[in-house]
């Protein structure tokens, strides 16, 4: 009699476990609870996409005006990031994230009751101060307890999580913002708590006990000294401004082509639907490449299809131009942050982190101001053609650096690591 000890594992399970196990596999809880706080606050991602339109038609700004309050919020994301580095080496990854979160939140409230110019002045510079206060703590924890090996697959499950989440609440906030637009600063702000509420319960501190890092300016003094950490991010800045551009200036180049918010929003959307479908199936198969390489060919992907944008008249041909250019962003995704991880020394993973994540608040903060400039002066194809140009420079930047980067990565690989 066959017992079900002795029966053979069935087909499909056995597939099933073999194809998740070198994709999701070997992570411990810690990173899993970290994983599902990610997912849930880009769940609640409502606010920051749609605040332009709240604040010309619920509040009343002028468009002039409400540029200002954004940029207002980006100069405080580009501090709030560099604070958010020292204390994570400071007082540990688990205050700084939950405090970051828990109190995203509470701002988040504040700006959606503030009214009168001044006080959403105000209130943006400190939801911009808070909002991305958390990322050189979570990207710091996975430093922390992941080995170099496993890093990249363990970023690129959270650059997954992260387009997940995003692509839902962008179908959500749309239909909740026509209900009121109050709903998305509650909902908003509930999904931070929620992450600053588990990070709490689920996640212990990750940094070493004499990893308290020297002082505020000594330590980041230490980073900037890194020149390859320097370059590298420079590298990053570059490249973020090209990447940028789908999410700031192409709208408006699909504007002077005749098609309106409905044709952006549908073409956009296959940049989420293919990160979605694609990048777990390639994340564990690109981790095993050289980091370095893997990400100038992924940089120049993504300048390829800008460039092509420079071609694009339609919604369809848009959407093909945005293809092209996710499959960069894949690539470059699913070692970006490894990188860092591989430069940065144990006491000083957090400022490091801290670094990088200026890399984004700048690239955030020039990108539209610097593509509507190349857009007004020259056209799309003066903003697109430039786009490739600086994607190629940036790739072969990288390729000079490369040697360095590889050697850190090996130099990490050869340290014992104990999770």
């Amino acid at each position: 009699m066959t017992t079900l000890e002795d029966a053979p594992p069935g087909p499909p399970s056995g597939r099933i476990a073999a194809f998740l196990r070198p994709r999701v596999g070997g992570f411990p809880r810690t990173f899993w609870a970290l994983w599902a706080g990610t997912l849930l606050n880009r769940l609640g991602t409502m606010v920051e996409p749609f605040l332009g339109l709240y604040l010309t038609t619920m509040r009343g700004l002028s468009l002039g005006q409400a540029g200002a309050v954004m940029a207002v919020l980006g100069v405080g994301s580009l501090f709030g990031t560099l604070a958010g580095g020292t204390l994570a080496d400071r007082i540990g990854r688990r205050a700084t994230l939950t405090t970051a979160t828990v109190g995203t939140g509470v701002a988040m409230l504040v700006l959606g009751y503030a009214q009168g110019i001044a006080a959403i002045v105000a209130a943006a510079l400190l939801l911009g101060f808070l909002l991305d206060m958390y990322r050189p703590a979570a990207s710091a924890i996975v430093a922390d307890i992941i080995s170099p090996a496993d890093r990249p697959r363990a970023f690129g499950l959270l650059f997954w999580a992260i387009n997940l989440g995003w692509a839902v609440a962008m179908v959500l906030g749309g239909t909740l913002a026509q209900r009121g637009f109050l709903w998305l600063f509650w909902i908003d702000a509930a999904t931070c708590v929620g992450f600053g509420l588990l990070t709490w319960r689920a996640i212990p501190e990750t940094r070493a006990r004499d990893g308290g890092g020297s002082g505020v300016l000594a330590g980041f003094g230490r980073v900037l000294r890194d020149r390859v950490m320097v370059g590298y991010t420079l590298i990053c800045v570059a490249y973020i401004f090209v990447l940028m551009q789908g999410m700031t200036t192409m709208p408006l180049a699909m504007k002077q082509d005749g098609l309106g918010p409905q044709a952006y929003g549908a073409a956009i959307a296959a940049n989420g639907v293919l990160i979605i479908i694609v990048q777990p199936l390639v994340n564990a198969w690109l981790a095993r490449r050289d980091h370095s390489l893997v990400m100038a060919v992924g940089i120049v992907g993504v300048g390829i299809g800008y460039g092509l944008t420079s071609l694009a008249s339609s919604t369809l041909s848009y959407t093909a131009t945005i293809l092209v250019w996710t499959l960069g962003e894949i690539m470059v995704a699913s070692v970006l942050q490894a990188i860092v991880a591989d430069l940065a020394p144990a006491d000083l993973r957090g400022r490091y982190s801290g670094l990088y994540g200026m890399a984004w608040s700048g690239g955030f903060l020039l990108a539209p101001l610097g593509g509507t400039q190349l857009l007004g002066a020259g056209g799309a194809p003066l903003l697109w053609l430039t786009c490739t140009g600086l994607a190629v420079g940036a790739a072969a930047a990288l390729v000079a650096l490369a040697p360095a980067i590889r050697r850190r990565h090996v130099a990490a690989l050869d340290v014992p690591f104990s999770s």
